[in-house]
This record gives structure tokens, C-alpha cells and sequence, in this order.
């Protein structure tokens, strides 16, 4: 390594903690552009003999849409390795597909204005997939945007952003069992977040999140926000087509600056107690559900049942315990994976892949402690190079919130971070890490240069 090559990779590593801008447009204008596309693709759908796309369409411009985003690109790959942790559980691999964020460490840059757009690295396709990438960042940019927009509606809450997929397997199969037969449509497309807000010892409000993202024109942006609506329309909680959403699409244009398009329906959906259970207990451990894939839907003819996935108001409660303990997965995952982990999932969540540390890429996991910011961290070391040079990245939780969750306290672990919200710093860099990003939730991800 020379000194060159050094000073290039701490130049990478410093551009992460760069503050940037990212554009939010929503507007009638889109909503009507997105119900044409929605109508366009119908129409190809009915001269192709398979009928209309079953999807929501209550959507508007969002209410008191923030202008921009003003965010790092290293906040982005944190929130991208936090939803890979858990989303991919299934496979056995979370950890590993946590660290996969990194690929994006030279994807994202600021332009002359501020505004964060690909780099000439992240616009090498050859190196990295395009439909991946898109999809990827698109994730994080869409975490990062409906976090945003609930948390500025219930100041007074945290907010807490989960992997539907797989907070849904804990009460449903989510593929075919048998291998053969395809399932039903709406069971094959879901949205890709639950976003709840919350205070300890309250109900929970929860809204649908469906993520999109694209490296082609605004049009192709539109075409996506109108199949999301059908992501959003295969789940219910409460009455049919009653649980708020926002659909997020992400423009990643080669050489302009990235935009985030969204669209909502408005409304509140609270996750009461039925009045035979009481406030849930987020400790109590979930057998894994067995539940009858169907939607009920009510018309002036009577009601219809279709396929799809439906929270009632008798299994609010359940569903609370559903959200909080796949959000600590997610969090124990971020920070190591393993039998911390398999406590909180059930078998179809992906719990026997967690029973036994193994890692192909790291030896050590959750031996880590790194005293960022003033505040002491557990978690896990990743070394690996950047352009030759050794890097360190490390992912953790502030070290009480993780003892917590170590030990499933789930209601312990929420109301100390409840009490934490708005003092954690918001610095980007510290001491020997060139980039450091620390979240509501108590995680971190941090990335220095390593010490030959």
C-alpha cells in the first residue's frame, strides 16, 4: 500500500459522512400520472386474458411532503445493511447480506449542488448489478424517507421500520408448501415495511410501506408506484382497505442527482387490545401461526373473500408482539446474528438458521466494543479492503439496549430507547472512524481506515 493509494481510500471514506440532498416530489400531478400507468397496464393485462390488477388506488400527494432529504450516503448503506439483516434471515445468511452494504461504500456521491447522485463507480453496471443496486438503494432511501414522514406526524413517538416479509411469516406461509402450482397473485406480491409507531406500554399505529427504484426515466417511475399499489393491497389490518401507506419510488438517473417520488393514503391504524386481551407483553415468545391466507371484504351484496393477508381486530394484540420482536431480530441480527436472534423468530421466520454462530466471512461475532460518541458499543468487526487498503467497518447496539434484547427484554429494550430518543449524537465522524452513522433504535455502523 502506498500513500497515494491511502490517501484515496480515506478520501472515499471521508465523502461518507458528507451531509447531502435528496429530492421528494409529490404532488397531484404524480398521483394522476401514476393512476394512468395503473390503467395503461390494465389494459395490456385484459388483452392478455388475465384481468385487472387487484390494487389500491385511494392514493394522494402526501400531506406536508418535506422538499429534500438531508442525509449522509453512509446513513443510507446503514439503513440498507439494517433491513438486509433481517429481511434475509431466511437464508441463513443475515449477517452476510448486512455486509453486502458495503458494495455501495464508492456508489453514492454529492454534486456540485449538494444533491446525492451515483458516482462514476456506482454507474459501473458491470460491477455492480443494476437491478440489485437499484433495488437496494432504493430500499434504503424508502426506509429512510417513510421513517421522515412518521416520525414528523407523532414527534412523541419512536418509530420503528420492519421487513414485512418477515414479520408476515410468523402467521403465514408465504410460498407454496406443496412446489407445485403457483399461489395465488396477490399472495406473491407484499409490501416491503410494517412502519409502526409507538410509546411503551401503548397501542401501536402501523402504516405499509412498498419500496421501488429504478435506473430508467420518471415514466418507468410511475409505472412502479402503480404496481406498488398492489404490494400494499395484499394486506389488511382492520377492515379491507383501511390501513394507511405510502408508495416510495426511487429515480436513480446515470447522471443527474437521485429523486424520491411518494405517494400516500392517509389514515390512522391503531392496533387497540380486542377487549378479552390486555396491553401485550413484547417478552412472551410466538409460536409460529398457521393462518388462513384470505382477505374479507365487504360489499353491498354481502361479503367476498379473497386471497391476501388480513390483521383483525381480535389479533392486534398478537400482531403488536409480531412487530416488536421482529424488529429486536433485526437489531440482534445488525449485531452479530446467532442464538440472540433465533429467540425472537419463529420457525418459518428463519429461526434454526440463528441456533449456531457460524459466519463463513467473520470468526468472531458480538465481540466487538467500540466507544463511539462519548457512548459504549456491542457488536461485530468486518475487515476487509477498499482498493487494497485495509478497511474496518463495525456494527453494533449501545451496549444496555443490547444486553436487553440479549436477554429478550423486549419491553425493557423499548422503553430505555423511548427515553433515549433525541439525545443520540448526530455527528458523523469519531476518533479513528471516518464515518459513523448511530440511528434511534440504538444501532451503529461505523468504517475507519485499519491500522496495518
Amino acid at each position: 500500500m502506498n500513500k497515494d493509494e491511502s490517501k484515496a481510500v480515506s478520501e472515499i471514506l471521508h465523502e461518507l459522512s458528507n451531509t447531502s440532498h435528496v429530492q421528494v416530489r409529490s404532488s397531484t400531478e404524480l398521483a394522476a400520472q401514476v393512476s394512468e400507468a395503473a390503467e395503461d397496464e390494465d389494459e395490456k393485462r385484459i388483452d392478455d386474458g388475465r384481468g385487472p390488477l387487484r390494487r389500491r388506488t385511494d392514493y394522494r400527494a402526501v400531506r406536508a411532503a418535506p422538499r429534500s432529504l438531508t442525509l449522509t450516503p453512509w446513513q443510507v448503506i446503514h439503513a440498507i445493511g439494517l433491513g438486509a439483516a433481517s429481511a434475509r434471515q431466511g437464508a441463513g445468511r443475515g449477517l452476510a447480506e448486512h455486509w453486502g452494504s458495503l458494495r455501495y461504500s464508492q456508489a453514492l456521491e454529492a454534486n456540485q449542488g449538494d444533491y446525492l447522485g451515483l458516482s462514476s463507480e456506482g454507474r459501473d453496471l458491470l460491477r455492480f448489478y443494476k437491478a440489485t443496486q437499484s433495488g437496494e438503494i432504493g430500499t434504503g432511501f424508502a426506509s429512510l424517507l417513510a421513517e421522515h414522514v412518521v416520525r414528523s406526524r407523532y414527534p412523541d413517538h419512536s418509530v420503528s421500520v420492519i421487513p414485512a416479509d418477515v414479520a408476515l411469516k410468523a402467521g403465514w406461509a408465504l410460498r407454496s408448501t406443496s412446489g407445485t402450482g403457483s399461489r395465488p397473485e396477490p399472495l406473491q406480491r407484499r409490501p416491503h415495511f410494517f412502519v409502526e409507531a409507538w410509546q411503551p406500554d401503548q397501542p401501536s399505529k402501523v402504516l405499509l410501506v412498498s419500496s421501488k427504484g429504478t435506473h430508467s426515466s420518471v415514466h418507468q417511475v410511475h409505472k412502479q408506484l402503480s404496481t406498488a399499489g398492489a404490494h400494499v393491497e395484499s394486506v389488511h389490518i382492520g377492515p379491507y382497505g383501511t390501513v394507511p401507506y405510502l408508495l416510495i419510488g426511487t429515480e436513480i438517473p446515470t447522471k443527474e442527482s437521485l429523486a424520491l417520488h411518494v405517494l400516500e393514503a392517509p389514515g390512522t391504524t391503531v392496533l387497540h387490545p380486542s377487549g378479552e386481551t390486555g396491553q401485550a407483553d413484547l417478552n412472551l415468545a410466538l409460536d409460529q401461526g398457521n393462518r388462513m391466507a384470505d382477505v374479507v371484504r365487504h360489499a353491498e351484496r354481502g361479503e367476498t373473500t379473497l386471497p391476501g393477508y388480513q390483521v383483525l381486530p381480535e389479533s392486534f394484540t398478537w400482531f403488536n408482539i409480531v412487530l416488536a420482536r421482529t424488529e429486536a431480530a433485526t437489531l440482534t441480527a445488525f449485531t452479530g446474528g446467532g442464538r440472540p436472534t433465533a429467540q425472537y423468530l419463529t420457525k418459518e421466520q428463519g429461526q434454526r438458521h440463528f441456533q449456531h454462530d457460524v459466519h463463513a466471512n467473520t470468526a468472531r461475532l458480538r465481540d466487538a466494543e467500540h466507544h463511539i460518541h462519548g457512548i459504549d458499543f456491542v457488536g461485530t468487526d468486518h475487515i476487509y479492503r477498499l482498493n487494497g487498503t485495509r478497511v474496518e467497518a463495525f456494527s453494533g447496539l449501545e451496549k444496555s439496549l443490547y444486553m436487553h434484547l440479549h436477554h429478550g427484554r423486549v419491553n425493557e429494550y423499548r422503553r430505555e430507547v423511548h427515553g433515549l430518543r433525541g439525545q443520540w449524537p448526530d455527528r458523523s465522524a469519531s476518533g479513528k472512524w471516518n464515518a459513523v452513522s448511530i440511528r434511534a433504535d440504538g444501532t451503529v455502523m461505523a468504517i475507519g481506515l485499519r491500522e496495518e
